[in-house]
């Protein structure tokens, strides 16, 4: 039998699992070389031809492309390809294992993905204002003109609206 390439593993695993658009394959594929590659460059002892990367380093690296690739939409983007907690970035591992499109070893287990992060808490949160800044906003003195003559008036320099950074 002729050796599969990744997209048609990929349907031949979709005919069997359906939980999660066949992009997500390819997202978990991309997140995986994206942590080995940020591994790598913190630990020079891992830049070995093969590395092993854990559960949770995984589930940790994936959060970090997400956010890299998708920015504030990341949670919406994963969840639309029905990925909506940690865990179901491991049932996507295991099924990519099970076709040995990856390899695990004895000690990995599907439960190594279980919660390591809330989705709400990972990638909605970095995107929210800081308490510095929404404290600011808060408590800013509200304009109290009605007419842009009166606005003109009491400021002679228009005041930009507020902005808020990530």
């Amino acid at each position: 039998m002729p050796e599969l390439n990744f997209p048609e593993i990929i349907e031949l695993i979709y005919k069997e699992d359906t939980r999660y658009a066949k992009k997500a394959y390819d997202f978990v594929r991309l997140g995986l070389d994206y942590t080995v590659k940020e591994l790598r460059k913190r630990d020079p002892k891992r830049a070995v031809k093969s590395i092993h990367v854990s559960g949770p380093e995984l589930l940790q690296g994936m959060r970090s492309y997400a956010l890299d690739q998708f920015g504030p939409l990341a949670k919406t983007v994963l969840s639309d390809w029905g990925i909506t907690r940690c865990r179901d970035f491991g049932a996507i591992v295991y099924n990519l294992i099970e076709y040995n499109v990856f390899s695990k070893t004895p000690d990995d287990r599907l439960e190594d993905f279980v919660d390591l992060y809330s989705f709400d808490e990972a990638f909605t949160t970095p995107f929210l204002p800081s308490a510095k800044q929404a404290s600011a906003t808060a408590h800013s003195p509200a304009d109290t003109s009605t007419t842009p003559a009166a606005a003109q008036a009491s400021s002679p320099v228009a005041t930009p609206p507020p902005s808020f950074h990530a």
